[in-house]
């Protein structure tokens, strides 16, 4: 089983850093696979520049795929698990993932066009785990309805049917942390196991 991890935060002495680190462990502690696209890291391209418009914008499938897409791609095919983690800014991820599933949801890959070669199409991945945090407490995002927009945006728009078990955590009230570390500590330890359960 291999997990494919995606990664967007620009700071390793961030409080999501801290998260991927235990996550990292509890996937370990499980003996689980797991591969990191640490987006900042790799410096990956976010905008579309004007040739990828033309295959994307007109469904023009037939000109090619850029290269760090293709890589992206792979990883995707290679998967049984996809987990996003990332900060919320503005209500949403960070830009920089913003346009990796710009580019990397490509035309005839992730969506669209029933010409597309099957093997050129992004499989169903067994579970997708989308684990954000969050400066304000869940109870504040869900009042305001915040917390049901990024479920709507990121679960049943990207995610959507491209997984059989989707499933979103906001690990909110960061302003905060001492209040929240130990909580948000155990439902990360619990990840590996709940991966197994899915994925198995």
């Amino acid at each position: 089983m291999k997990i494919q991890i995606i990664y967007c935060h620009p700071s390793e002495k961030s409080y999501t850093h801290e998260i991927l680190e235990q996550l990292k462990s509890s996937l370990e502690k499980e003996h689980l696979e797991f591969e990191i696209s640490d987006l900042y890291e790799m410096n990956f391209i976010t905008d579309m520049n004007e040739d990828e418009y033309e295959r994307e914008g007109f469904a023009k499938i037939e000109l090619p795929i850029p290269n760090d897409v293709k890589e992206e791609h792979q990883k995707i095919n290679k998967a049984d698990c996809i987990i996003f983690v990332y900060p919320v800014w503005w209500s949403d991820c960070p830009a920089k993932l913003k346009g990796w599933f710009d580019r990397v949801y490509s035309v005839g890959y992730a969506y669209g066009n029933e010409e597309s070669k099957p093997e050129a199409k992004m499989k169903t991945i067994k579970y997708g785990l989308v684990i954000c945090t969050a400066g304000h407490p869940n109870q504040f995002l869900e009042e305001i309805g915040i917390a049901e927009s990024m479920k709507n945006v990121m679960i049943n728009d990207r995610l959507g049917k491209r997984f059989n078990k989707k499933e979103m955590i906001i690990l909110g009230g960061t302003l905060d942390k001492e209040k929240v570390i130990q909580d948000h500590s155990e439902i990360i330890k619990s990840i590996g196991k709940k991966i197994k359960e899915y994925c198995i």
